[in-house]
C-alpha cells in the first residue's frame, strides 16, 4: 500500500527512470510536460556530493515544474549516504532512492549499485537508515533480480527492505551480470508484488505503452518506471495514460517529433552550459529517430554539428524535408 508521504504511484502515474547521462533537468522537464508523473534523476554519488565533486550540482539542478523529483544516490559506505543525505535534506530535497541495480563495472567495483547484491545486510542498513533520515513514505530502492542466475535473491530482499521502512521498491527484473542483454523476466515483478506490502514500479523492456500496459496487468505491479521507451520518445507517457483509459494515441508524426526535439533543444540551451547542451543533443536525437530511415546518416552528420543552427537546420531537413524557418 502507498504512503501517502510516498510520490505518486499508480497504474496512471507513470515515473521517469533515473538514466545516468540523460535524465537531466531539461528532458525531465520535457518527459513532464509530456505527462511523467515522477521523475528520477541521474545517479548521484554520495561521496562525490560529500566532496562536493564537479557536476554533483548540475545532477541535482531543478526548477518548481521539476516536481515531484526523487534523488537517486549510490554508493556503498554507510557514513558518506548519511551525509548525502543530510545534504540534501538541508537543501529541500524531499523523496529519495538507493541505486541497488545498476550494473556498470566502474560503479559495482566499489560495492554500490548491483554489488550491494552481495552483501544483503549492508543494503538493508542503508537502505534503512536513508528512509529513517528521510521519514516514512519518502524513500524507494532500486533493485535487479539478483547478482547473477542461480542467486536470485530480491524477494528476501523485497520483503527486508519492507520492514525496515522503504516505501516502494522498484525492480528491474534482469541479473546484475546480464547488464541489458536478454529479456526482463515480468514474472519477478508479479512475485514481487505478491511478497511485499510496498508498492512494487515495474521496469525492464518497457519499449513502448503497449508494453507498460501490459507489463501493469500480467504483474500486478503498482506502476511502471520508463527507461530506453522515454529516450525514443517522451510521448510514451501520455501515450500510457491514454491506453489505460481505453485511447490510442499514435506515435508522433514527423512534425510533431521535430517540435519535440525543438523544444528539447530550447530547455537544454536554457538549464545547461551551451557547449554541454548541444552535446547532450547531439546524443539523444539519434535516439528520437532511430525508427526512420536515414537515422544513421542523420547520427553521423550530428556528430560534426557545432551550432544550433545547424542542428536546427539538420532537424528540419530530416523530418520536415525544408529549411528552418
Amino acid at each position: 500500500m502507498r504512503h501517502p508521504d510516498s510520490p505518486p504511484i499508480a497504474p496512471d502515474a507513470p515515473w521517469l527512470a533515473p538514466l545516468a547521462g540523460f535524465s537531466d533537468l531539461p528532458f525531465r522537464l520535457l518527459c513532464r510536460e509530456h505527462g511523467a508523473a515522477v521523475a528520477v534523476t541521474e545517479m548521484v554519488s554520495a561521496k562525490g556530493l560529500c566532496h562536493d565533486s564537479p557536476g554533483t550540482a548540475e545532477l541535482l539542478a531543478r526548477t518548481p515544474a521539476d516536481a515531484p523529483l526523487v534523488v537517486q544516490l549510490f554508493g556503498s559506505e554507510p557514513q558518506y549516504i548519511e551525509r548525502a543525505m543530510g545534504l540534501l535534506l538541508d537543501q529541500g530535497f524531499r523523496w529519495f532512492d538507493l541505486n541497488a541495480g545498476c550494473p556498470v563495472r566502474k560503479v559495482v567495483k566499489t560495492g554500490a549499485g548491483a554489488a550491494l547484491h552481495n552483501d544483503p545486510d549492508l543494503l538493508v542498513a542503508i537502505a534503512g537508515r536513508m528512509a529513517a533520515l528521510a521519514g516514512p513514505g519518502r524513500c524507494g530502492v532500486k533493485l535487479r533480480r539478483g547478482w547473477a542466475a542461480g542467486q536470485d535473491n530480491y524477494l528476501e530482499l523485497g520483503r527486508r527492505l519492507a520492514d525496515t521502512g522503504t516505501a516502494w521498491l522498484a525492480l528491474h527484473p534482469r541479473h546484475a551480470r546480464q547488464g541489458y542483454s536478454g529479456d526482463a523476466d515480468w514474472s519477478c515483478l508479479a512475485a514481487l508484488a505478491q511478497a511485499v506490502s510496498v508498492p512494487v514500479i515495474a521496469s525492464g523492456d518497457l519499449f513502448d505503452p503497449e508494453a507498460g500496459v501490459r507489463c501493469l496487468r500480467e504483474t500486478g505491479a503498482a506502476g511502471v518506471m520508463y527507461a530506453r521507451g522515454a529516450l525514443y520518445g517522451p510521448s510514451i507517457f501520455a501515450r500510457h495514460t491514454a491506453l489505460l483509459a481505453g485511447h490510442e494515441l499514435p506515435a508522433p508524426s514527423p512534425a510533431e517529433l521535430a517540435a519535440i526535439i525543438r523544444r528539447h533543444a530550447a530547455l537544454a540551451r536554457e538549464h545547461l552550459r551551451e557547449r554541454h547542451a548541444l552535446l547532450r543533443m547531439r546524443t539523444i536525437v539519434p535516439r528520437y529517430v532511430r525508427h526512420l530511415p536515414g537515422s544513421r546518416a542523420l547520427r553521423a552528420r550530428l556528430v560534426h554539428c557545432r551550432t544550433w543552427e545547424e542542428l536546427d537546420a539538420l532537424i528540419c531537413a530530416f523530418l520536415l524535408d525544408s529549411p528552418p524557418q
